[in-house]
C-alpha cells in the first residue's frame, strides 16, 4: 500500500470533500480517501500494483479537483 497527501486548492466545502472521496473510492485499488477542506489537502491510500498514481491524478483532474504535488 502507498499513501500520498496532495494539495487540492479547489476544495471549498464538505461537498467537495464528499465528491472527491466518492469518486476516488470507486477506483479499484483505492483503500482510503481522506480530505480536509480547511487545509485543502487529500490523503489517498491505494495499492500501487492495481492502480498507478497517474490514474488517480487524472481522475482528480476530470472531476475538477486537480492535485498540486509538492
Amino acid at each position: 500500500m502507498k499513501t500520498k497527501t496532495v494539495a487540492v486548492p479547489t476544495i471549498s466545502c464538505t461537498h467537495c470533500v464528499g465528491t472527491i472521496t466518492r469518486e476516488l473510492s470507486r477506483l479499484e485499488g483505492v483503500r482510503r480517501v481522506q480530505g480536509d477542506q480547511k487545509s485543502h489537502q487529500v490523503s489517498i491510500e491505494w495499492d500501487e500494483s492495481l492502480l498507478p498514481w497517474a490514474l488517480i491524478r487524472t481522475r482528480l483532474e476530470e472531476i475538477g479537483y486537480p492535485a498540486v504535488e509538492r
